[in-house]
């Protein structure tokens, strides 16, 4: 049975944890990340075909998608009602760095360089809904726990996941109701390695500065509703 749902953020190091809760013995996620069900499939392919894909009872099943994070209401509550207890992960990262992430990604997905791309190219993605909606935590924070109680979401921290990947992979298990990873685990999986990193292009100062003058307001409310200082994140 479906246990839980990793719902972000897009480009927030959820094909690294991905990649690394699939290494646990009590868990068994999909070997194809992003089943894309309750955003793409949702409502034309049937809810107990996809229920039914979770059948396991050996183990603890899950699969994360980056794009339930911005998912309805309405679908929330559908989710709720066929899987009350689910638990679910999100994890947030600098809105501006997710940004320009996601930006440069569709860059690569374009089979364009860098040089080729005008700063208008960029400002018109920073802008779009699609990038405004994935870079807005608060939002979607509240909409899923307007249907689900807090105690069913872990936010983790990407940050934490390049600077501490132990006590991520720790606070996951213990959100899951898991072992921990043995050591001996711990020493095989690579922890520290990139999954599906950028090219790694360098921020431009225009682009830097239009990315901190849109989300500085988010970002500032959403350290006043998880009571935790993010100021850090609009540092130039």
């Amino acid at each position: 049975m479906l246990a839980f749902l990793g719902i972000g953020a897009q480009k927030a190091g959820t094909t690294w944890l991905h990649r690394m809760l699939s290494q646990h013995p009590q868990l068994y996620l999909p070997e194809a990340k992003e089943l894309h069900y309750w955003d793409k499939q949702y409502p034309q392919a049937p809810i107990q075909a996809y229920l039914d894909f979770f059948h396991r009872i050996d183990c603890l099943e899950g699969e994360i998608t980056p794009s339930y994070a911005i998912l309805p209401i309405s679908t929330i509550q559908v989710i709720h009602q066929y899987l009350p207890e689910l638990k679910l992960i999100y994890s947030l990262r600098n809105p501006i760095e997710r940004a320009w992430s996601a930006a440069c990604m569709f860059l690569t997905k374009a089979q364009m360089e860098l040089e080729e791309a005008s700063d208008q190219w960029f400002l018109d993605h920073f802008y779009s809904k699609n990038s405004r909606l994935r870079g807005d935590y608060e939002t979607s924070i509240r909409q899923w726990l307007s249907i689900y109680p807090r105690e069913n979401l872990l936010l983790l921290d990407y940050d934490l996941i390049k600077s501490n990947p132990k006590l991520v992979l720790s606070s996951c298990c213990a959100h899951l109701g898991i072992h921990d990873f043995t050591l001996t685990q711990l020493e095989t999986m690579l922890l520290s390695s990139k999954v599906f990193a950028g090219q790694g292009y360098q921020l431009r100062p225009k682009l830097k500065q239009a990315l901190i003058d849109l989300y500085t307001p988010q970002i500032y409310s959403l350290s006043q509703y998880l009571n935790k200082d993010l100021s850090h994140w609009t540092q130039h």
